[in-house]
């Protein structure tokens, strides 16, 4: 039943452009933010509940675990993208979740033209994400990082344990 559940807010790659001319028609303005959301903590929720406030609609994209191991580690993921999917779903201020396999999330963006697209402060106003996003008109949101809170610092705890 959940896996039933969850699905009803993941937008597969192959159907996101019908889904935004779709609520593009309903007039609906979209806020994205994008990551690997590995080891779902505090300050992840932080910003996925701040970008909620931003707009009508959230889209949460999620590298793919293809994408975390070129990026970060061929450790990583630690969870895998079926289940941060279900876990990013299960957030009931979070509206659709997809994902990309690209190293950055440029072409998720050119598809989706968010309206805005929140970062963390760690990655600043000149992210790699500003200019596709303000290309097609939309702005940058930046929500400060919690010092403390971070995937690889829980990693690195449990590790010491």
């Amino acid at each position: 039943m959940w896996e039933k559940e969850y699905k009803k807010k993941v937008i597969e790659p192959k159907e996101l452009e019908k889904k935004i001319k779709a609520l593009k028609k309903e007039q609906k303005s979209i806020v994205t933010l994008n990551g690997s959301f590995d080891l779902l903590h505090a300050g992840h929720l932080k910003i996925i509940y701040e970008a909620s406030t931003l707009a009508d609609v959230l889209i949460v994209a999620l590298n793919s675990d293809l994408s975390i191991k070129e990026y970060k580690s061929p450790y990583r993921p630690i969870i895998t993208l079926e289940y941060r999917m279900q876990m990013i779903s299960a957030l009931f201020f979070v509206d659709y979740v997809t994902y990309f396999n690209e190293v950055n999330p440029i072409k998720v963006l050119e598809i989706i033209k968010p309206n805005i697209h929140v970062n963390g402060s760690e990655y600043g106003e000149n992210c790699i994400e500003k200019n596709i996003v303000e290309k097609n008109g939309g702005i940058i949101h930046i929500v400060n990082k919690k010092p403390s809170l971070s995937t690889t610092n829980i990693i690195e705890k449990i590790k010491c344990e």
